[in-house]
């Protein structure tokens, strides 16, 4: 491809991507296909020549396009939204364009530089103290790994890396059974092990850790000769919004010197608000918190952020500095390879940049508040409707229901009823399991989601629950 070609379909894509997200509404959330069904239309060996790049975009249009589920649609309610709000999309296409690696201040010192500015820009957003430096990692679990691994060192005195955890104390790690399953991968790759992972019964609406089970469980396990590392706190968490009394955790943590890392990769965002603060009572005592402006605030996945309050600690734990990684003659550089698992580092910062200068956090702020009370309003309909039940109530914008047919299995039905409201197509809901019983998820969350997008979910609710009944 030449330098005209390069502008030609520079272009071309631009232009498709502008018709794309503009036609959102138009198309099913979720693609209507069956397994294999994409593969299948790919040629199984590679091509000896080159092609077309009409040919190549053509193929693209005809064949992958169709089988993707389209994350920006303003009826995605499923999950949690990795939103692109546009302005993002502009700036990765200057990061893709500039392709640099930014894994230490001198391979880009300005993307080194803006990322410093940018994680203090969202550390006053979101009201923590000037005691938390900050980084920006590819997603929650990479953060929340990186905490894992410092409260495993923390705890062997900085032995872990260097010995291994062969003939240490057993170490152990608490939270709740509301966290998300990165924490398990954390304690599985980190080497403390799964059985390790001590899970804390939860009560109370938002299914909070019983903070006095909590310090029993720690107290005991030091009485047989273990090793307590650290506490995983919850708000938000993915299943119905878990949120943990941050500040109650924090007492228990401080009391038995042990790390406290909190995840709130969800609802962080939400705490631009200084009204929904109170979910996380406390959180400036944290060691660590991680999270993601990919997810409701509109910065294009990859974009997670990690507050630390000692990034010595972290620093200790995972920088490796062979020679030909020194910035020779320099005085106060930061590397924030140094602060992550991987060495390699994307320009992550540029669409935080231009998203917060282009909307401003009031423009934010107002989003948010609108999610939440078009969910609460949801909730609210949906209650009043006899046929359904509230199984949880709303954690900002998060909240879980069950349609009830009497004489039938109130758990195949339902799982039945969010596979048939998918495969209509208008709006794209998950499943979760509360206490054990089925129950259908909904969240308002795409960074173009208006009111009447929430009304369709309600029309589109109702009547295929009672197609189905």
């Amino acid at each position: 491809m030449n330098s005209n070609e390069f502008r030609e379909w520079s272009l071309h894509a631009a232009e498709w991507g502008a018709d794309y997200r503009s036609t959102l509404r138009e198309r099913p959330v979720r693609p209507l296909v069956e397994p294999g069904e994409i593969v299948r239309s790919i040629d199984v060996s590679p091509p000896e020549h080159g092609e077309t790049m009409q040919a190549i975009f053509a193929d693209f249009e005809r064949k992958i396009l169709p089988g993707m589920t389209h994350w920006q649609h303003p009826r995605f309610f499923a999950y949690f939204p990795a939103n692109a709000a546009p302005v993002s999309v502009v700036a990765e296409y200057l990061v893709s364009v500039m392709a640099a690696q930014c894994m230490l201040w001198q391979t880009s010192p300005a993307a080194t530089e803006l990322e410093t500015r940018v994680v203090d820009w969202m550390r006053q957003a979101l009201g923590l103290p000037e005691g938390f430096s900050g980084v920006m990692q590819d997603s929650a679990s990479s953060a929340t790994l990186a905490a894992v691994l410092t409260m495993r060192e923390r705890a062997l005195d900085w032995q872990g890396n260097k010995k291994g955890l062969q003939g240490q104390p057993i170490l152990r790690v608490y939270s709740s059974d509301q966290v998300h399953t990165s924490i398990d991968r954390a304690i599985w790759v980190s080497g403390v092990g799964e059985d390790n992972l001590v899970r804390i019964p939860v009560a109370g609406r938002f299914r909070a850790m019983d903070v006095a089970a909590l310090e029993a469980a720690i107290v005991a396990d030091r009485q047989a000769g273990m090793l307590p590392a650290g506490i995983i706190a919850c708000v938000g968490g993915t299943s119905t919004g878990g949120t943990d009394d941050i500040a109650g955790v924090a007492a228990v943590a401080k009391r038995h010197g042990l790390y406290l890392h909190v995840d709130a990769a969800w609802a962080g965002s939400a705490m631009i608000c200084p009204e929904y603060r109170h979910f996380w009572a406390g959180v400036e005592q944290a060691d660590s918190i991680v999270f993601n402006p990919h997810k409701w605030l509109g910065a294009q996945f990859d974009c997670s952020m990690q507050f630390i309050r000692r990034p010595e600690d972290l620093v200790r734990t995972l920088a490796i500095k062979p020679d030909y990684l020194k910035t020779h003659g320099r005085d106060g550089i930061i590397n924030y390879s140094e602060w992550s698992v991987p060495l390699g580092r994307r320009f992550r910062a540029l669409k935080l940049w231009f998203l917060l200068r282009a909307h401003g956090l009031e423009n934010l702020r107002t989003m948010i508040r609108n999610h939440v009370a078009w969910s609460e309003g949801l909730a609210e309909r949906l209650a009043r409707e006899a046929d359904f039940e509230i199984v949880s109530e709303p954690m900002l914008s998060l909240f879980s229901f069950r349609h009830l047919v009497a004489g039938t299995d109130s758990g195949q039905h339902n799982l039945r009823l969010v596979n048939a409201i998918n495969d209509d197509g208008r709006i794209y809901l998950t499943q979760t399991r509360v206490d054990g019983q089925v129950a259908i998820r909904f969240q308002v969350g795409q960074f173009e989601t208006t009111a009447a997008d929430v009304d369709t979910a309600f029309e589109v609710i109702t009547e295929i629950a009672r197609r189905l009944a």
